[in-house]
């Protein structure tokens, strides 16, 4: 059984030093990830790729040769990765055994995890090739300022849950950057109750009805749950590792050790 995490979130959330600060932690403590490039817009990185999905395709030549922006381009990037599934990456996943860690950083169109279904494809490739799928979603923590911004923030994560079906850890990035942090604390565990007295305060009457079943909704699903993520402290970035190693279930099925005692150490004891 392989693991496989989907890094994801809107675009400048911090997906790639997110995934720098990961794979320096792991290293410092002689555990070994592989973190797989899948945006064919991304240029330059500080640490080593395992897989490129540039060495399948690549935005600039699709951008040229088929006249499309950056968005229309990037979209046909991936339907083209969704078309090479079993090509190029399952050519790709041969390198690696079993119980490997693999990390994919994903583009930041929001399209891609809430609207089209080809990371949710992917997904099930991974997961038919026995792969525990995990998704690491990142807010950046600077947008959550106000309950608006953080019922929207709330909303694209869960289109986000719902459209890939995967276990789901919210990360608010970017902590080491907030100067009032207290602010944020009120937004890491809220009481529903207190979100919709929030926003019927901000909001006119006419939108209480859909206040609540806003509320209701991000309450149903349990999505009013984001872990804090602080790229300085080391802790920090343990906890939130602890928190996706539970939910793709690493480790569980490790060899338990077990430590033999001579009988003249037991008698000393």
């Amino acid at each position: 059984m392989g693991y496989a995490l989907l890094v994801i979130g809107p675009a400048g959330s911090g997906k790639f030093t997110y995934c720098l600060s990961l794979y320096q932690h792991c290293q410092a403590t002689q555990r070994t990830i592989h973190i797989v490039n899948l945006d064919p817009a991304a240029e330059n990185f500080d640490y080593p790729i395992a897989m490129d999905i540039r060495e399948l395709i690549s935005l600039d030549d699709v951008m040229e040769e088929l006249g499309l922006g950056p968005n229309g381009g990037l979209l046909f990037c991936m339907e083209h990765l969704e078309e090479n599934l079993d090509a190029w990456l399952d050519e790709e996943l041969e390198h690696y055994m079993e119980d490997d860690y693999l990390v994919f950083d994903c583009p930041g169109q929001i399209e891609l995890f809430s609207h089209v279904p080809v990371l949710k494809n992917f997904v099930g490739h991974l997961q038919r090739r026995n792969f525990n799928v995990c998704a690491v979603y990142l807010l950046d923590s600077q947008f959550v300022t106000d309950v608006t911004k953080f019922i929207s923030g709330c909303m694209a994560s869960l289109s986000a849950m719902v459209q890939l079906e995967l276990p789901h850890v919210n990360i608010l990035s970017k902590m080491d950057l907030v100067t009032r942090k207290r602010d944020i604390e009120d937004f890491l565990n809220p009481e529903p109750q207190t979100l919709l007295a929030e926003l019927n305060q901000r909001m006119g009457p006419q939108f209480q009805k859909l206040n609540k079943t806003l509320i209701e909704l991000v309450d149903q699903y349990s999505m009013v749950s984001f872990v804090p993520l602080d790229l300085r402290k080391e802790s920090s970035i343990q906890y939130v590792l602890s928190q996706i190693d539970n939910c793709i279930q690493f480790g569980e099925d490790a060899d338990v050790r077990i430590r033999d005692f001579d009988e003249d150490e037991e008698q000393d004891d």
